[in-house]
């Protein structure tokens, strides 16, 4: 069985963000078991799916959606870890840092799958330097892993999403 997918309308910017594709299914003579679509079937796409390519060169892209970033406000960074029901995954970080730009759809890909385990938090180092001195930050990205408000595991430099899982994963349960 053969499928045409045709795009018979791409508005650039329509009021419900989303593509409208037009699905064909072309049949084959002797196929009366294939399924068709009508030409009038209409597939829905989100606009803002993006293609991020994560990992090795090698690595098929994945589609991921867009994840908006909760901006909280807390009195202090303590107030944030102390009032915290899951541990937090801390992400020191700087605007110039190469490595941390490469990281950011990493957390947020991380944030989507450990949603219910963990709580993923970036630090300017740049805005918040006293921060960065109190935990002795001397490379970007360092990530801390702090379970009840204390450090329970550091680690430093870019890594892919299933490694960061991984770590993740295997630190919450041994330590």
């Amino acid at each position: 069985m053969a499928v045409s997918v045709t795009a018979s309308t791409i508005p650039s910017l329509s009021s419900d963000r989303t593509t409208r594709l037009a699905a064909a299914a072309a049949s084959s003579s002797s196929s009366s078991s294939c399924s068709k679509l009508s030409s009038s079937t209409s597939l829905r796409f989100p606009a803002q799916l993006r293609r991020v390519r994560i990992g090795t060169q090698d690595s098929r892209p994945r589609l991921l959606p867009p994840v908006e970033a909760k901006k909280q406000t807390f009195s202090s960074f303590q107030d944030l870890l102390a009032t915290s029901e899951k541990p937090v995954l801390v992400d020191f970080y700087a605007t110039w840092c190469g490595p941390c730009q490469f990281m950011a759809p990493i957390l947020n890909e991380v944030s989507i799958t450990l949603n219910d385990k963990i709580q993923v938090v970036k630090i300017d180092t740049e805005k918040y330097p006293s921060i960065a001195d109190k935990y002795n930050i001397q490379a970007l990205p360092t990530f801390i892993i702090f379970k009840d408000g204390e450090p329970f595991d550091r680690f430093e430099g870019a890594m892919t999403a299933d490694q960061l899982v991984e770590r993740i994963e295997t630190t919450l349960k041994v330590k």
